[in-house]
């Protein structure tokens, strides 16, 4: 997370798709540590995660979008 130019949130993800880690409002050229059991991250716009809710132990499911 560290060449980035704006805030973000990134979601942390284990291999089965629970959330490890939800972090908010990483700051551009900040090194950010990865979670413990983090297989994938998904980087989203700065204030997602605030409104989704999204904490460490949901479960995301992705869908194909047709």
């Amino acid at each position: 997370m560290f060449f980035m130019r704006f805030p973000i949130d990134a979601i942390f993800l284990d291999r089965r798709g629970t959330v490890v880690r939800a972090a908010s409002d990483l700051r551009p050229w900040v090194l950010s540590i990865a979670a413990r059991g983090a297989a994938e991250v998904v980087e989203l716009r700065a204030g997602m995660i605030a409104e989704s809710g999204t904490q460490a132990g949901d479960d995301l499911v992705f869908e194909d979008a047709q």
